[in-house]
This record gives C-alpha cells, structure tokens and sequence, in this order.
C-alpha cells in the first residue's frame, strides 16, 4: 500500500517492505489498543468482521469495558507471546516505541504492520470522500459538528474523532455514505514514520482551523509545525477544496501555496465566509453567517464562545460545499448534543456547576475561560488546571498562561508531575504561574495534587459558583469525586436546616 512517508531505516527497527496490509486479512492485533483513537479503529475492526486482538501496558476503564463490550480481548503489558498465534496484520500505535518488547518480537516475525492512520485508510477511506479537519484547535468540536449534520441531514456519513459524540455515545462509525469525517492530528504516526497522521488521510476537502505551537515533544518550533502543514497542502488534489481560517495569520500566509482552491472564513473583512452579530446568551450563542458578504442565515447553536461560532462557521462551510441546504443546517445545528469534555456539564450539586474541559494550550484556555464567562454571567468562574500534556510540562507556555486565565474569578494550579527526560531547569512551574497569576490580579492557588485541590474546594465553594476543570486526562476523577462531595455537603446542609 503506497503512503506518503515511508519508514526509515535510522528510525525503524521493522522492514519497510512489510508495512501493507496482506491480500487476505482475517485477525489483526492492535498494539497501544487503549488509546482513544486505538479503540475506536478497533471497534471499526471488529465491526467490520475482523477478528481482532490487542494489548496495552495501562488496561483501564472506560476503555477496557468498552472493548470488553465488542468481544475484543485484551493482553496486559507488551511482550512476545502476545503475537502467537502470529495475527495477519499488526497495528501499531503511537505510544509504541521501537525498544518496546513486542514492537521487537513484531520485528523478528516478520509479519505484515500498519500505523494507525494507515489502517484507517486502508480499511476506511477507500473510495469515500474524506472530509480532514486539521489545526491546532478546535479539530474535535469542528469534525463533531460535521458528523453530526451530515447524519442529520441524511447523509450517513462515517467518521473517527478524537472525543465521545454525546448524541451517538462514541467517537467511530462506519457509515454507508459518501463521506467520512476524519479529525487530522498533526502529531507523528508510528515510531517508524514521524510524519503527521494527516499525512494518510486522502483529504478532498481539509479544514485548517488554526496554527500554532504545540506538541514541544516532537516539534522544535512553530516552523517545524508549519513545515507539517505545508505537506498537507502539496497532497491535497486540485480538484478539492481547502476551509481555512484566515483569521490566522499563519494559515493565512500558507495557504497562498495552496494547489487546490481555498475558502477563507473568519470574521475579517473579504472573506467566503463570515461571521458577525455573535451574542453568547445563558442557553444558546446566536449570530449571523455571511456568505460573499451577503447574509447566508441567522443560526444558534448550544455551544459558547466565539471560537466554537468559528468552528461552526468552517462546518457551514464545508456543508455548504457539499450541498447540504440551509435550513437543515440550522435545525441540525441546534439539535447537537455536543462533546464529551469540551465545556461538559458534568453535574450540578449543592448549586454548585461542574464542568469539564479539555483546554491545555493557552490559547484554548483563554477562548474556553472567555465563553464559559459569557455563558455564566454573574456567577462566580472557579478553574482548576491540570498541566499534563508533554509540551504544559515544559515552559515553553509558562508566560503565555499568564494573561490565559483573565476570565476566571479564582485560580487553582496543580502541580504537573515532572518530565524526567526535561532538565529542570526547562520544566514548566506551577509555583511561578500562581505568583504571576496573582501578581496580574488574578486570584490564584497551587495545589500540590488532586487530594489537596479537591480539599481546598470543598471548603471554598458556594451555591451559584461554577468550577471549571481543565485538564486533558482523567484527572483521579476529580469531576465525580468533587461532585459526590457536594452532595454529602448538600444533604448535610438540608439535614440541619431542618426544624
């Protein structure tokens, strides 16, 4: 199966011969198959009538119970036996690296291997058309929408997405449809092909949302990131379509190399697409689309904030591309459910509103905070930030959060647990940004770790307060935790307020 980077030998201990998948195809083992995106392929896998396998080194709910739910078993740690009996095809994922045991034992098999993204194309894609939302933020929510007007407007469409769809209960689907929605990580693909997974996608129309600096772990710098785009301009066919937000100076700037026409949306001046008259009320955000600087429609849509009224823009964009008429758009637009842990309610207790979120880079906390702001007006915005990611361990961001968190009444910062690998001295501080948080004027606390945090708000919260977690890992479940400590304290409360 050709692919747009081929392994290389200085980097792969595999032969690059064996990276296809065979003519005939019945059992295929997924290694790291408890990832997000790794279940979700493997669910699709199953579906499909493979018979498949997998193992991972961390076997936990939700995903074990997930998986549990298919019939797919699952091997605990990485290790030789695992591929006996020898599957037909391997998939490999991302957190495998070269020295893992079973990655060796793959090796000295030889038996046919595939990344993650090839498979999904491979096994998915042929002969679909593949709709990429790309960018630095915004891909899960933007590629959300898309799937779930397309289905709304009967289109039955398939997709794979980095977060849970409330209004399906997962993140996959095979569809009988034309089209497939694709949320196109610019994070590498395999330990043997450092490329982006955008790379095996087969875009006929891509969206770019945004781009900026992240993922420090596997790019020097915002060029590096640039440098990613820009291949997946020259893959793009000229016949397709390119949805990019020229808001973005740096998308601006490097679609002008674009082979295949570009529509540019945003709320700037001369754009296809434009949006205008935002107003972010207590139940729905409203606002007006212009298309060609000529009103397109008035829609309202259950998600706050400006940059979920762009990411909406792009999906109008892309829907209207595809022919999908106006009116079904907007129904379908107030009909969506959302995504699991982007701005998710998770409870309310004692009148205190909980929320999870997966914001980490400055910028998407800074637009998440400004929404979630808009949204709850007179109420007073406590966040909790978990910097967990490999680029919020470093201090690459540690200024940028400083004017991140303007929006929020009151600060918690929990201290990240160190990436050893990173000297100390380039290490992301949790003591720093809460001296220069509350230095700005921003009231804020450190919090050593989850136990200590979920302390200091029990004794902190009122009625009224809405909490907001950001973090993009499980946290100690500290949402249902600080929930179920609410509640005793709610029905404390009431016990003595009896007479």
């Amino acid at each position: 199966m050709p692919t747009p980077s081929s392994p290389s030998p200085a980097t792969s201990l595999l032969d690059p011969t064996l990276n296809q998948a065979p003519a005939k195809t019945r059992h295929i083992h997924v290694m790291g198959i408890c990832g997000t995106g790794m279940a979700a392929l493997a669910g699709m896998l199953k579906e499909g009538g493979f018979q498949v396998t997998g193992s991972d080194q961390q076997v936990y709910p939700p995903m074990s119970t997930f998986l549990a739910g298919l019939g797919i078993p699952i091997m605990t740690g990485y290790r030789a036996e695992n591929l006996v009996p020898a599957p037909d095809l391997v998939v490999v994922g991302n957190v495998i690296t070269r020295i893992n045991p079973e990655a060796q034992a793959l090796a000295a098999a030889r038996l046919p291997f595939l990344s993650f993204p090839q498979a999904l194309a491979h096994f998915f894609l042929q002969g679909k058309t593949p709709l990429v939302v790309t960018g630095t933020h915004g891909k899960t929510t933007t590629a959300s929408l898309l799937a779930s007007i397309l289905y709304g407007a009967g289109r039955d469409p398939g997709f794979l997405i980095g977060g849970l769809l409330q209004g399906f209960s997962r993140n996959f689907r095979h569809g009988a449809g034309q089209e497939f929605v694709v949320e196109g990580d610019e994070y590498d693909t395999a330990f043997f092909d450092k490329g982006p997974k955008f790379l095996h996608y087969r875009p006929e129309i891509a969206v770019i949302t945004s781009i900026e600096f992240d993922h420090a772990d596997i790019y020097a710098d915002l060029d590096a990131v640039i440098h990613s785009f820009r291949k997946l301009l020259r893959i793009m066919p000229p016949a397709g379509c390119l949805v990019a937000c020229l808001d973005d100076p740096v998308v601006r700037e490097l679609v002008q190399e674009a082979i295949c026409p570009v529509v540019g949306y945003g709320e700037g001046p001369g754009l296809d697409w434009t949006l205008t008259a935002l107003n972010n009320g207590a139940t729905a955000t409203s606002f007006i689309v212009l298309k060609n600087g000529q009103e397109f429609g008035r829609f309202s849509s259950p998600l706050p904030g400006r940059h979920n009224g762009l990411n909406v823009l792009a999906t109008l964009a892309v829907l209207d591309r595809l022919g999908v008429d106006r009116q079904t758009m907007a129904t379908e637009l107030a009909r969506f459910q959302g995504v699991k842990r982007r701005q998710e309610v998770r409870g309310v207790k004692a009148g205190v509103t909980v929320i999870d979120d997966f914001a980490h880079h400055p910028t998407a906390v800074a637009e998440t905070l400004a929404a979630l702001r808009g949204k709850y007006a007179g109420h007073r915005l406590i966040v909790v930030f978990d910097p967990r990611t490999n680029s919020t361990r470093r201090r690459v961001f540690q200024q940028a959060y400083v004017s991140a968190f303007d929006p929020a009444d009151l600060v918690i910062i929990r201290e990240p647990e160190p990436l050893t690998a990173v000297p100390e001295a380039e290490r992301f501080s949790a003591r720093q940004l809460v001296a220069d948080l509350c230095q700005r004027g921003v009231a804020a606390h450190y919090g050593g770790d989850t136990n200590a945090i979920l302390a200091h708000l029990t004794d902190l919260v009122t009625t009224g307060d809405v909490v907001v977690i950001l973090s993009n890992g499980g946290f100690d479940n500290i949402h249902q935790r600080l929930l179920e400590i609410l509640s005793a304290k709610d029905k404390t409360t009431a016990h003595q307020a009896k007479p």
